[in-house]
């Protein structure tokens, strides 16, 4: 016997089983490409008897090995669902139909129209409240329990540590829980604070058979171990004893928290728009991986902390990737700013559409500006991020508006759009509104009357992207992560091309539906079967979107 025909007998005698098929399986890497879009039908990975090759087959009759005329089968593959790529602890305990979140993108980017196409295509989508005052929060909440109720389609707001502000952020807080939000996005902390403490343990109560039941659910958005380390810990016993102490918590509520984690999903973020550490998703995802395993075997928890994955997520392989790693579900940001259903203006959602992997740069954050804390924006088309710089620049040069020279005043002014007096003027109208401590303080500290006044471009910046004010286009504040460059590359060609096909569901459902395509492609390969890159390469097309559940 020859090598060859050593070798083809050592591979049927694997068989598990024979196959009999009115169509004959692929075998060359193009058509077995094909099918691996072919998600929904169970494949059979046979062997060429005659020369022990692997091929796929779609469909056919299983019989005993060696039956005359049947192809030997070596792996069966079941039914592959896009619902079925993340964690089922996470669409069992959340209601969705797929492990799929839309991210809270501040200043109400992520608008109430955003979170109900999530809701209502079997996904889940955060309201993004940062930035914005209570009131306007209290109404979108209103919409969004109206629309989709407290209870049934699934959705969530955004809860953002606010240093500066931690009276907003309390307030913020306190409404959530008033209205019965049961789900918030906790972004931005470097450490545990009352505000979100108090939520996560606000009513949490045993049932009949003993089991924990905690209403309210927090998503911690985190890059770093330490941050994560917080959330997946119980909450520290002395901010518990505060809070029951301030009559924000009872007594039954903070013992039965000082068990369970802040958050039971955690948001690993790597390289994203707005807030980011730049972390690469792969050694990040596995560092909280590795930290998550470790506190669950500290605390000795019985229930499961979820990790989601976020960042750079803008296309099938990514989506595809982030499962692989063990993500629970993947939550999207940048490319659903570019979807119709987003408050960004259709100028930012133009320049958006443009945009390549390397059109980002970062500059300074407006709500964390005097920490020295930088946010990733859009580079291409805009000033603001070399603008946004100068201002930093000047207050860590600078004690006060009055010790800078005349010559970077003039420079300044250009960057205002106005006079220094008259920005700070308007300025302090808005704090006297929103928080007149803070003008109280500016007007004894002249340091935090410049950080005032040059915060006040900052978020401005943001609003006239939002608005489309087209006289201040080059001021734009967009914030954008690669995954937008990659968004656009591979729409290319595609409905999704046009900023005005881009509904987020579509957006959704491609990326799912890719995902599974090139889960399928894996899948073969690791059988042994040859597969054409283009089974690895799913292009958009219009897709049905699931009913409301």
């Amino acid at each position: 016997m020859s090598a060859s025909e050593l070798a083809v007998e050592c591979v049927t005698d694997g068989a598990i089983a024979g196959l009999i098929t009115s169509q004959p399986p692929a075998f060359t890497p193009t058509a077995i490409a094909d099918i691996t879009e072919q998600l929904r039908e169970r494949v059979y990975v046979v062997l060429d008897p005659s020369s022990g090759a692997r091929g796929v087959a779609v469909e056919g009759s299983m019989v005993e090995v060696g039956t005359p005329e049947s192809w030997p089968v070596a792996a069966v593959l079941p039914p592959m669902f896009p619902e079925w790529l993340g964690d089922r602890s996470f669409t069992e305990v959340h209601g969705t139909r797929f492990p799929y979140v839309s991210g809270a993108m501040a200043n109400g980017i992520a608008t109430t129209d955003l979170v109900i196409a999530m809701a209502r295509a079997g996904c889940m989508g955060f309201f993004g409240a940062a930035g914005l005052a209570r009131d306007r929060i209290a109404l979108a909440v209103d919409e969004l329990t109206a629309t989709l109720g407290p209870s049934g389609a699934p959705w969530g707001c955004n809860l953002i540590h606010s240093p500066q502000e931690p009276e907003l952020e309390a307030a913020v807080a306190d409404l959530y829980i008033e209205r019965g939000v049961r789900r918030v996005s906790a972004a931005a902390y470097m450490s545990l604070t009352p505000a979100i403490v108090r939520y996560a343990a606000s009513g949490i109560t045993l049932d009949d058979s003993g089991r924990v039941r905690r209403p309210n659910m927090v998503f911690a958005k985190i890059s770093r171990p330490e941050v994560a380390r917080h959330f997946m810990s119980p909450p520290p016993r002395r901010m518990l004893d505060a809070l029951v102490a301030q009559g924000q918590l009872t007594a039954a509520e903070a013992d039965l928290a000082a068990s369970l984690p802040v958050a039971e999903d955690i948001t690993v973020e790597s390289d994203s728009g707005g807030h980011t550490d730049n972390r690469p998703l792969g050694p990040l995802f596995s560092t909280i991986q590795s930290l998550r395993d470790e506190v669950v075997a500290e605390h000795g928890y019985t229930r499961p902390i979820r990790l989601g994955a976020a960042g750079g997520i803008g296309t099938p392989q990514a989506v595809a990737s982030a499962f692989a790693l063990g993500a629970s579900y993947v939550l999207t940001g940048t490319v659903n700013e570019a979807c119709v259903e987003s408050g960004l203006s259709d100028e930012g959602k133009q320049m958006l559409a443009t945009a390549g992997i390397a059109d980002i740069t970062m500059a300074p954050a407006a709500d964390m500006f005097e920490l020295g804390v930088d946010l990733q924006v859009l580079k291409r088309g805009t000033m603001f991020a070399p603008r946004a710089k100068k201002l930093y620049e000047l207050y860590r040069s600078y004690r006060s508006l009055d010790d800078i020279p005349a010559d970077e005043i003039a420079e300044l002014e250009k960057i205002l759009g106005t006079t220094v007096a008259e920005c700070w003027e308007s300025t302090r109208d808005f704090w006297m509104d929103r928080d007149p401590a803070q003008v109280e303080r500016a007007e004894r500290e002249p340091r935090h009357l410049m950080a005032l006044t040059f915060r006040s471009y900052l978020g401005q910046s943001s609003r006239w992207a939002i608005d489309g004010q087209s006289e201040r286009m080059l001021d734009y504040q967009i914030w954008c992560g690669p995954a937008m460059g990659a968004f656009n590359e591979w729409t290319a060609g595609s409905f999704l091309a046009d900023p005005a096909r881009r509904t987020a569901a579509q957006v959704a459902m491609n990326l799912l539906e890719g995902a599974a395509v090139v889960t399928r492609a894996h899948q073969l390969r690791t059988f042994g079967v040859a597969v054409d890159p283009s089974g690895f390469d799913y292009r958009p097309r219009p897709l049905d979107i699931p009913a409301l559940h």
